[in-house]
């Protein structure tokens, strides 16, 4: 019998999960029962982390209880600081992360995974990341501040001093809405690595890799390259027309998966719209998008082309002047929450993933 090959696993179901809900046709984006915009606007880093984890909001002592467990897993310990500091300065900061998560892999690690465990890897990714950047800049490691939120306390790390609440309001909600988006590349890697019994440091460390590939974890670095050319609000409207009469492609509208709007692009617009006045490329962003989703409709009548969260993600990095070689790995510090919480949801209910391949190649000849 003839099996059915479909390239990719393009629409193929590979698991039931309670995690999170992406119908791309209805513009609908659902962590555990809750609309992820609603808790991008609403809701802390902390909380939807525990939503997630947990599979409900916590009360204010469960609130309490992660938070302070979740900065307990900031520190390095001093053998990956070690690691660090000897890998080569033109090492990309996937591929370090990568190599500093997969040393953690300890005899304490062995399937199955634990709570504890998942928290270590997302308490310890923004250090990582933090540590490797002034490692490479020649500045002073700034230690985590306990004082302040999972956000607040990275950007704090990156720069030396305590953000500005515009830019930990914003990025929080960035954080939220890319913590988790379904069966994407990485989280299958997790998902499937886990799956052979083996631990949650090679499953995170899997779907690193898996983040790394453009295809996966690009970075929204045209869009902001864009927003550079247009350089004013009064330039918008001629550089956008001059673009669409010329065929070209506006940067950070359509996608892939959304056929009607982007419900993370939603929310962060309705952030960035609630912060207007605190900063000013913020509210550059919002202008041009206003511009540019006019002409679109004006030039390309019944396509329904929407703004995508790449958009306003490069708006939120822009404006918390995130340098460009850590978009990526920023966007792996919010996701690894995700990948944790399939690891802990595919453990208790393990199959090894096992799917098959078409042979096409020649037989051999008697």
């Amino acid at each position: 019998m003839n099996k059915m090959m479909v390239t990719g696993l393009a629409g193929v179901v590979a698991a039931d999960t309670a995690i999170s809900l992406v119908d791309g046709e209805k513009g609908h984006l659902v962590y555990r029962g809750h609309w992820a915009s609603d808790l991008a606007i609403n809701k802390t880093f902390e909380e939807v982390a525990y939503l997630l984890l947990n599979g409900h909001l916590p009360n204010e002592s469960e609130l309490h209880a992660f938070d302070q467990a979740l900065k307990a897993e900031r520190q390095l310990p001093e053998y990956t600081k070690t690691i660090i500091d000897s890998l080569p300065q033109d090492m990309d900061m996937m591929s370090v992360m990568r190599t500093v998560i997969s040393s953690l892999g300890t005899s304490d690690y062995s399937f199955e995974p634990t709570y504890d465990q998942a928290l270590r890897m997302i308490g310890i990714m923004p250090t990582i990341i933090a540590y490797r950047y002034h490692s490479k800049q020649g500045t002073d490691f700034v230690e985590p501040d306990l004082a302040l939120g999972h956000v607040a306390n990275y950007l704090y790390m990156l720069k030396g001093e305590e953000p500005v609440h515009a830019h930990v309001r914003a990025l929080s909600a960035y954080f939220v809405l890319t913590m988790e988006h379904g069966m994407n590349a990485s989280t299958f890697a997790a998902r499937t690595i886990l799956s052979t019994q083996s631990e949650i440091v090679s499953a995170i460390t899997g779907a690193i890799g898996a983040m790394k590939g453009p295809l996966h974890g690009g970075a929204p670095s045209e869009v902001i390259a864009m927003l550079g050319e247009i350089g004013t609000v009064e330039n918008a409207e001629p550089w956008i027309r001059g673009v669409l009469e010329n065929g070209g492609r506006l940067m950070g509208f359509g996608h892939r998966v959304y056929k009607t709007k982007d419900p993370r692009a939603e929310a962060l617009r309705e952030v960035t719209k609630q912060l207007e006045g605190e900063d000013p490329w913020l509210d550059f962003a919002i202008e041009v998008e206003e511009i540019a989703i006019g002409l679109l409709d004006e030039y390309k009548p019944g396509r329904k082309l929407y703004t995508n969260v790449e958009f306003y993600a490069a708006a939120v990095l822009r404006a918390v002047n995130m340098p460009e070689d850590l978009y990526t790995p920023t966007f792996t510090a919010s996701r690894v929450v995700g990948w944790s919480a399939h690891v802990l949801e595919q453990a208790p209910i393990n199959r090894i993933f096992r799917p098959q391949s078409t042979y096409v190649g020649s037989m051999p000849t008697e």
